[in-house]
């Protein structure tokens, strides 16, 4: 199995606020946004067009979301958010052209289909041909699930 992790940042990730750490929205995610769009669309399309894209599952994805709305502190950004999220997910045998859930009108929380971290990584070990129902071995000596929290493949990209 090959795994490639990808960013453009080149180590500035936390671009959620117009700081000086790492410019924020405007000066410092704005102009990444149309480079991101352009990698992951030339990527899944050259997947596709060498029909690899059924074998390779492409995932773009942050740790947690943003706020709703702007923050008061004075920096113009939006704070983490770990309500909801945005990710994509292509290629790996999944269903294509499909939206999976939806926020309520002001994105504070889920209103439909709501994945948890549990699926992706149930979704992902699918794709990577790995039980489900394997386990590991903690520092005591005791059999933990890969899966917790009832995790199961994303069912709506099946």
């Amino acid at each position: 199995m090959t795994f490639v992790t990808v960013s453009g940042t080149f180590g500035l990730f936390d671009n959620h606020g117009d700081d000086h750490f790492a410019g924020g929205i405007i000066t410092g995610l704005k102009p990444l946004l149309a480079h991101l769009d352009q990698a992951v669309y030339a990527l899944v399309t050259d997947l596709d067009v060498r029909g690899l894209l059924d074998d390779t599952l492409v995932l773009a994805l942050g740790e947690f979301g943003r706020t709703p709305i702007f923050s008061q502190r004075g920096l113009g950004g939006r704070e983490h958010w770990f309500n909801c999220m945005s990710m994509l997910v292509a290629g790996g045998g999944l269903a294509r052209g499909r939206v999976v859930g939806s926020t309520d009108a002001r994105g504070y929380d889920v209103r439909e289909s709501r994945v948890t971290p549990a699926d992706l990584g149930a979704t992902v070990y699918r794709h990577l041909g790995i039980d489900l129902g394997a386990q590991w071995t903690d520092a005591q000596g005791r059999p933990q699930s890969i899966i917790t929290g009832g995790g199961r493949p994303i069912p709506n990209l099946s």
